[in-house]
């Protein structure tokens, strides 16, 4: 009587990796959670991630609808989202993410920054032109001495929104 194997005994069996229901549901809906932020995108910001045609038109036709048309796409987007690689795509929104954390990190140090201008007057000013040659040591002082009389004044802010702008753009002109 033959064998049902028909493999020769030395021959080494494959081993199977059984993935249970509950794992592979935790997978689609990871997948489903990735095509949620990827429609959360805007347009301008999705086109730069790596999508394939089908999966980009999903996209903008999920972004397009409302109530229950928008679930049953995104469930579709989680469907097509199982067949291609999700990593080159979670790649895209980790660094995008990690810009904005950036860009907000800057935007704390350049208010810290304008605080100790306004605190410290010319110690903190001479540290600004060291940063960046560019600065105009002179407009700083005058919008320093501004900031203390409107902060002890109660007045509205202008001359310390002014440094803040004006540290925004001796940055941007440095990076050039």
């Amino acid at each position: 009587m033959g064998r049902k194997n028909k493999r020769e005994p030395w021959e080494e069996e494959e081993e199977i990796i059984w993935v249970s229901k509950t794992e592979m549901k935790r997978d689609m809906e990871e997948l489903q959670k990735l095509g949620e932020e990827l429609v959360a995108l805007k347009p301008s910001v999705l086109a730069k991630f790596p999508l394939d045609d089908d999966l980009r038109a999903a996209i903008s036709d999920a972004q397009r609808f409302d109530k229950e048309a928008k679930r049953r796409q995104m469930q579709f987007i989680g469907k097509l989202m199982r067949t291609r690689d999700p990593e080159p795509i979670q790649a895209a929104l980790d660094l995008l993410r990690n810009k904005h954390s950036q860009q907000s990190i800057e935007l704390h140090k350049m208010e810290k920054l304008r605080d100790r201008v306004v605190a410290e007057g010319d110690a903190a000013i001479n540290d600004v032109v060291a940063q960046y040659p560019t600065a105009d040591r002179q407009k700083l002082r005058q919008l320093a001495r501004q900031a203390k009389k409107e902060q002890e004044g109660n007045k509205p802010p202008k001359a310390y929104r002014e440094i803040f702008q004006m540290l925004k753009t001796l940055k941007a002109e440095s990076e050039d």
